[in-house]
């Protein structure tokens, strides 16, 4: 068999994996008004609030020209606000709204609504998160190091 088989790459096989987990919380997310990008941004903020821009990107793993945008439609929606930081004031830290950290509570369900709808054996979602964290931080240490 081929190495250039397209069924044998796991590149394929996470990448579509990746896309059908975002399209299953498409119907979780919009009554919240977020897409998906945006509701890691918010768990993210909602686990640690006032940080700054670069923490934000490295949490959520979203680069400086991916999270901007996210940014921007989120304070755009009233959910979060831009602050200079009180140490220097050339630094922004993100903070959330009033209306964010309510949204918080309407959020919670959303863990529950995906476990009860698609995952059936949750010791298999676990490890399946264990592995992708493996491969993330594998192939991160890689690339740093290029």
């Amino acid at each position: 068999m081929s190495l250039l088989n397209l069924d044998m790459q796991l590149c394929h096989a996470v990448y579509s994996g990746a896309n059908a987990l975002v399209r299953a919380y498409r119907p979780f997310l919009e009554p919240l008004g977020l897409t998906y990008p945006q509701y890691l941004v918010m768990l993210s903020l909602w686990q640690q609030d006032g940080v700054s821009i670069r923490e934000l990107s490295k949490h959520t793993r979203f680069d400086a020209g991916t999270l901007s945008p996210i940014l921007k439609r989120l304070e755009s929606k009233g959910l979060l606000r831009r602050e200079a930081s009180k140490e220097d004031e050339r630094q922004k830290r993100i903070v959330l709204s009033a209306a964010g950290k309510r949204l918080r509570t309407r959020a919670e369900k959303v863990p529950e609504q995906m476990a009860c709808t698609y995952l059936k054996d949750i010791d298999k979602a676990r490890q399946l998160k264990q592995l992708c964290e493996e491969l993330y931080n594998t192939i991160d240490e890689a690339t740093r190091e290029e």
